[in-house]
């Protein structure tokens, strides 16, 4: 399992150690990332997703998981969350 979010793409970076003689040593900053059931409302099912605490913080400030899809860009999403939008857009296209 990749250490990557499957919303925002968020992944490792790549970083160096400073010590204070200025000696430097490669590092990782790996991302904050949290498994969640996020609910969604047009299908009314729960998925379970491996997202970034700031990708989750972002999820409820634009009002769910329906939402956040519908405004995210897909090169940015996993598979499964590309599949998921797809769903959620057939979905709301359909109660319209």
């Amino acid at each position: 399992m990749s250490r990557s979010c499957e919303l925002t793409a968020k992944g490792v970076q790549v970083g160096n150690n400073v010590s204070h003689a200025n000696n430097k040593t490669k590092r990782r900053f790996l991302p904050n990332l949290v498994n969640v059931t996020l609910i969604s409302d047009a299908l009314g099912q729960s998925f379970r997703l491996r997202v970034s605490a700031a990708a989750l913080r972002t999820v409820e400030h634009r009002g769910g998981l329906d939402a956040f899809l519908a405004k995210a860009n897909e090169n940015e999403l996993s598979m499964r969350a590309r599949l998921l939008k797809r769903q959620v857009a057939k979905k709301l296209a359909e109660a319209a």
